[in-house]
């Protein structure tokens, strides 16, 4: 079987594919993949972090890639829930202002999921 000389890429990480991002007045740039990796060492990419109850932790963070793998805005934002009965609980976001209100909907979800 005679393989043809091509480069195949599975996946494009480049700032034209808009993978990579850093976060510029509340606003998610498009950036390569150095000046992502040099803003991510130090950047504060928390957005809000909340517990709720005694064991559960409710964090909304900047991601800095894009983790929409079809089509539709990138999605850069990222609110998880840890431990309590909706641990693993994951949605992500394209703007600041959707993961402040999603991560406030998190909350209350996991203050109602904790309700006798």
């Amino acid at each position: 079987m005679m393989i043809e000389d091509k480069k195949v890429t599975a996946f494009s990480f480049s700032a034209e594919s808009n993978h990579y991002f850093i976060l510029r007045e509340r606003r998610p740039v498009a950036v390569d993949l150095i000046t992502w990796a040099r803003w991510f060492e130090t950047a504060d990419r928390r957005i809000a972090r909340d517990e709720v109850g005694k064991a559960t932790t409710v964090s909304t963070v900047f991601i800095g890639c894009n983790h929409q793998f079809g089509k539709g805005p990138p999605l850069v934002f990222e609110t998880m829930v840890f431990n309590g009965k909706l641990d693993g609980e994951c949605q992500r976001y394209s703007s600041y202002d959707d993961a402040e209100i999603g991560h406030a909907a998190m909350v209350r979800k996991c203050r109602k999921a904790d309700e006798p």
